[in-house]
Order: structure tokens, then C-alpha cells, then sequence
């Protein structure tokens, strides 16, 4: 009796699975396996932040070998995802995918090459962060632990492979960060230098955010879209805000839509913001009524 039940819930199962419905790939083998992206983003990891992770003893002497141990196994582990990534996407569009090789080999040369860009513009976000919080005693307490910098580390390599039009992989890096860190990234976005996130839980940044240089934001800040009803139709459209040099946005602040925060401005906790905003200005809300009642006690 069990075994017969079983086989109608096998066939009731299967014949869900006669659809394109976007949640089963049958008959394929080309899609990026999400297990084998986060060790490469692990061992990129490791070349950026060195000795930080654990997984190797580093030092002045073996530092070399460890690189470029580690940028070997990136090299062809990356190279196979990436490639799969292509692969996928012609299979979708049903296109010719003979350059899919060669694609890949290319992008992942171009993300080895970044890698020293990327570990510069780290050192500002790091100094950044030792310079804009008090509680922070070194440097080292914000490599090890401040989710700010672990997402934007991500992002910064997620990013490099979103401009090469790589399908998949830098949102599985993006949301792979916003899991560990509760700080939602979209590698479409553009981050100027000296990028501090202090605290970060709750943040979300579009798709086509800009943001400067020596920019802070704190913990519920969104840049966002309007009308994401439309949906694919939006694609490609510049949707989310830009903030200029030097702004400091406060504790949930809600920024919609393709605006301008002028250089130089601090937004207030708690405000909603559709409209541009000239540089130099601070934007609040106006100070709430406090309502104080007296509780009851029980005699």
C-alpha cells in the first residue's frame, strides 16, 4: 500500500515538471553551480584580504606561491562557471553559443586583472570605516568583522563581472552577501570610493544606483525604484537614485526613483525622498509630537 502511494506521488510530481515554468532544469547541464561560485568567491577572498580568512598561513616569504596557487584554481574553476553562465543564456535564447568559450576565458583574465583596482579602492572603504566610527579600534576589527565591508567586497568583484555582462553569477555572489550580511547590493550598482556602511542590517541599493566618493549611509537606508509594477519593461532604465560626493544618508531614509542627492548633503533618519535635492542641504522631518501617559498601577 506504501509503495503504491509512493508511485502516485512520483507521478503526480513529474507531470509538473512537463512545463517551462522556470523552476526545474531537466535535459540540461550548463547551468553555474551555485556551490562551486561561493568557494571561488571564497578563494578571491583570500587574494584580497590575505591571511584574514584562515584557510592559509601567510607570509612575507610564501605570499607569492599562496597568490598564485590560488589564482590558478580561480582561473579554471571561474572560467568553467562563467562559460556554463553564457551557455545557459544562448540556451534560452536559442542562439549559437560558439564564442561561449572564448567569452569566458576573457572575462576571467579581465577579473585576475581588477583584482589589484579592487584591493586599492578596498584600503578607502576600510579607512573609510576606521575614520567615520569611533567603535571601531583597527583595521583589522573591520576586516574581520564589519558586514559593511563584507558586502561591499562582493560587490566590488560581483560588479567587475556585471560589466562584462556575465548572466547569473554576480547576483549569486550579490545575494549570497545579503544572506551573511542582511545588506542587499545589486552588482549593477555604482559605488564611488570610501564607501562606509555603518551597521548596514536592512539596507537595499538598486540595480542602477550611483553613488560617489566619501559617501555614508547607516542601517534601513533603500535606493530604490518607483512603479516596479512595470516590471521588464524597466529594464535597462536608469530607476534608482544618485548620490553625489560626500553625502551622509541616516538610518532609514527611503530614496525612490532616478534622482539626485546633491554633493554634500545629509539626509535625516526616517524621511521619504522622490524629488532631487540640491547640494549642501539637509533634509529632516519635522520634529514629531512625543505623547506621554501615565500607566495605571494596581493598588
Amino acid at each position: 500500500m506504501e509503495n503504491n502511494n509512493i508511485k502516485n506521488y512520483v507521478k503526480a510530481i513529474v507531470e509538473t515538471y512537463q512545463d517551462e515554468s522556470g523552476i526545474n532544469l531537466i535535459d540540461t547541464t550548463n547551468l553555474p553551480l551555485r556551490d562551486r561560485i561561493l568557494e571561488i568567491l571564497d578563494l578571491l577572498m583570500e587574494v584580497v584580504f590575505p591571511g584574514y580568512t584562515g584557510a592559509r598561513d601567510v607570509t612575507s616569504s610564501n605570499i607569492g606561491f599562496v597568490v598564485g596557487d590560488i589564482l590558478s584554481q580561480v582561473q579554471s574553476q571561474l572560467n568553467e562557471q562563467i562559460e556554463r553562465a553564457f551557455l545557459h543564456q544562448c540556451r534560452l535564447k536559442k542562439a549559437d553559443c560558439t564564442g561561449c568559450h572564448n567569452m569566458s576565458q576573457e572575462v576571467t583574465n579581465y577579473l585576475l586583472e581588477q583584482l589589484p583596482k579592487i584591493r586599492r579602492i578596498l584600503k578607502t572603504d576600510i579607512q573609510a570605516a576606521f575614520d567615520g566610527d569611533p567603535a571601531a579600534s583597527s583595521y583589522e576589527e573591520i576586516v574581520l568583522s564589519y558586514p559593511g565591508l563584507k558586502a561591499i567586497a562582493v560587490h566590488r568583484i560581483a560588479h567587475e563581472l556585471y560589466l562584462k555582462n556575465v548572466p547569473l553569477i554576480p547576483r549569486i555572489m550579490s545575494e549570497h552577501a545579503h544572506h551573511r550580511t542582511g545588506i542587499d547590493i545589486n552588482p549593477g550598482a555604482q559605488i564611488g570610493e570610501r564607501f562606509f556602511i555603518d551597521h548596514g542590517t536592512g539596507i537595499v541599493i538598486g540595480e542602477t544606483s550611483i553613488i560617489g566618493n566619501n559617501v555614508k549611509i547607516y542601517q534601513g537606508v533603500t535606493l530604490g525604484a518607483l512603479a516596479p509594477a512595470k516590471g521588464q519593461s524597466l529594464r535597462g532604465v536608469k530607476r534608482h537614485p544618485t548620490i553625489e560626493d560626500d553625502v551622509t544618508i541616516y538610518a532609514a531614509a527611503t530614496i525612490l526613483g532616478d534622482i539626485t542627492i546633491g554633493k554634500g548633503s545629509i539626509i535625516s533618519g526616517n524621511v521619504w525622498i522622490k524629488d532631487s535635492v540640491p547640494p549642501g542641504v539637509i533634509v529632516s522631518m519635522s520634529r514629531p509630537e512625543l505623547v506621554y501617559i501615565q500607566k495605571k498601577t494596581k493598588k
